[in-house]
């Protein structure tokens, strides 16, 4: 948990900090405001095009005609001329872990391309180590190693990271998140040895050669990465500052005005509702609370998820982890990886939670009605959850639930055709056919299912709305990425991932902004362009619907409830 100093730190000393490093306090939002000249995408069905817009104290007004709305100018009106540039409803971020994409404040950065550079373990450790003369004390961090991307073609060791110290703690996270990879003196922090079990969830990697074949080679996956990822967010009151400005940064100029923070630890949650409070953070925040760490307490009534709300922060589910990540080898499927993990050709991952676990906590959420997302990547994992989402539906029927799949990225089509039934919406990762999508088919999947790795046609077909999300940290803040993979299915190496789950861009652009915001409900507010709704949008360079390449767009301009938060210009 964040302390009480912490929060009043947060409070008191960052406003003034950020003007003394050159920030800027929010400014007032003009009165009234008028986007003209341009298009207009609204996102709304019922008035989907549009040249002009007025808002007026942040809501807007009236929407259509260039003609009709300049008749609401007044004396004190603030004229935009869009020159023929784009404005829609600004992007929703449907999942992600906010505001973890500034954790380069206190973690160096260990991505392989395209995302960063490194490309084999001695670079990392090089990276690694000039990071940590930077930072000389506490733990040394790092994140977004991926293995599969290493010239070694093997995950890091703690006798790797020993090499750089075997007094100083070290911890890497895996770019997937669900594992980690800890040094000797971390590991003795722990207390993790030869007799530790691995914890119910979790697996702690052992070394074949060593005599007793059970020294842990510092590789955890899951439960046991938990506590370690936990360790290296124990950070103070400058870096958490840092962390949610470059965060805050990297979303607004983009064109996110509505983040999600989901299963981060509930003392982030109440740092980003804390800095939206003081005024210094402007985007709108979805915190999902993971139900590992405040489920007994939100079943007992202890806790509610509105203890963690605050200013633009709002809590509108509590999440739960199935399973873990297909490229970790820790989703959970029905039938075996394509190449056999460690050379068990039937080995198909485990759930992160077990089956009857996962029953008893969702019906649990159920009769408490508070809303779920369920992380399921595996479609055995998925399997599992759509059992327990109907289960707790016949034991407390609940019309409005609306529960979520994060990620959902190898549900079947007869899967969709349950989430239908059980008004269950998923949340694609659809940038995995981009950043994942050569290694899919070549290692974890087999041609066959990764062609049909986040089906958003399937989808489509089966009536079954969806979003679809970066993850980020897990890949850079970049809907437009999301939007551009929904449509192309293409790889990093060019390869053309499923051809027949290709949509059009207006439901890939919805993915992102409308159908979003109601995953977190909140379309009655954001996410399209209509009267009575906020003035949550942005000014693109171009046209979305019509540029070849929708990635190289340019967000001009960032805009939350009337307020310009960024500007190219």
């Amino acid at each position: 948990m964040i302390s009480r100093k912490l929060l009043i730190y947060v409070f008191i000393l960052i406003p003034a900090a950020l003007v003394a490093c050159g920030g800027t306090e929010p400014s007032q939002k003009p009165p009234h405001q008028i986007y003209f000249n341009g298009q207009v995408l609204t996102m709304d069905t019922g008035n989907p095009r549009a040249e002009a817009i007025s808002a007026r104290d942040g809501v807007i007004e009236a929407v259509g005609d260039d003609s009709e709305i300049m008749l609401l100018v007044e004396a004190h009106s603030e004229l935009v001329d869009l020159e023929g540039a784009t404005l829609m409803p600004g992007f929703v971020d449907a999942h992600g872990h906010f505001p973890g994409s500034g954790r380069t404040a206190f973690s160096a950065d260990l991505n392989s391309p395209p995302i960063g550079t490194v490309s084999s373990i001695e670079e990392l450790l090089a990276t690694l180590e000039a990071f940590g003369e930077q930072r000389p004390e506490g733990w040394l961090v790092g994140h977004g190693y991926d293995d599969t991307l290493l010239a070694e073609m093997r995950h890091p060791t703690r006798d790797d990271l020993d090499r750089i110290s075997v007094e100083r703690p070290i911890a890497i996270s895996h770019v997937s998140g669900h594992l980690a990879v800890a040094n000797s003196a971390a590991l003795e922090l722990m207390g993790i040895d030869e007799s530790t079990p691995d914890p119910k969830g979790g697996h702690i990697v052992r070394d074949p050669n060593s005599p007793d074949k059970r020294r842990p080679n510092g590789v955890l996956e899951e439960t046991a990465a938990r506590e370690v990822s936990l360790k290296t967010l124990n950070i103070d009151a400058t870096d958490a500052m840092r962390m949610t400005q470059l965060a805050t940064d990297e979303y607004l100029k983009y064109g996110v005005t509505t983040a999600s923070a989901g299963g981060m630890p509930t003392g982030l949650g109440q740092l980003a509702g804390a800095t939206s409070s003081a005024g210094t953070m402007p985007l709108r925040v979805a915190f999902f609370p993971l139900m590992e760490e405040i489920g007994d307490d939100l079943l007992s009534g202890e806790t509610h998820l509105s203890d963690f709300a605050m200013a633009r922060v709002e809590v509108p589910r509590v999440k739960i982890i199935a399973d873990g990540s297909i490229q970790g080898y820790t989703g959970y499927l029905t039938e075996p990886y394509h190449r056999p993990y460690k050379g068990d050709a039937s080995y198909r991952g485990y759930p992160s939670v077990l089956r009857e676990d996962l029953f008893d906590q969702v019906a649990g959420l159920y009769e408490k009605r508070i809303q779920v997302a369920i992380h399921g990547n595996g479609d055995a994992s998925i399997d599992d959850s759509l059992d327990a989402i109907a289960a707790a539906a016949e034991q407390h029927p609940w019309p409005e639930a609306m529960p979520l799949i994060i990620h959902a990225q190898m549900t079947r089509r007869d899967q969709l055709d349950r989430m239908r039934d059980l008004n269950v919406t998923p949340s694609f990762f659809s940038a995995h056919t981009y950043f994942w999508g050569d290694r899919h088919v070549g290692i974890f999947m087999g041609p066959d299912r990764a062609s049909n790795m986040s089906p958003a046609k399937w989808a489509i077909e089966a009536g079954v709305r969806f979003s679809s999300h970066m993850d980020t940290p897990i890949t850079p803040m970049r809907p437009l990425q999301a939007v551009w993979s929904q449509v192309e299915r293409l790889s990093k190496s060019g390869a053309l991932i499923g051809p027949h789950q290709r949509i059009d861009r207006e439901s890939a652009l919805r993915a992102v902004t409308i159908d979003a915001a109601w995953q977190v409900f909140m379309d009655d507010r954001i996410g399209s362009l209509e009267p009575g709704k906020l003035a949550d949008l942005i000014v693109l360079s171009g046209d979305p619907l019509t540029e070849p390449d929708v990635r190289d767009l340019a967000v001009l301009r960032t805009v939350i409830e009337g307020e310009v938060v960024y500007s190219m210009q």
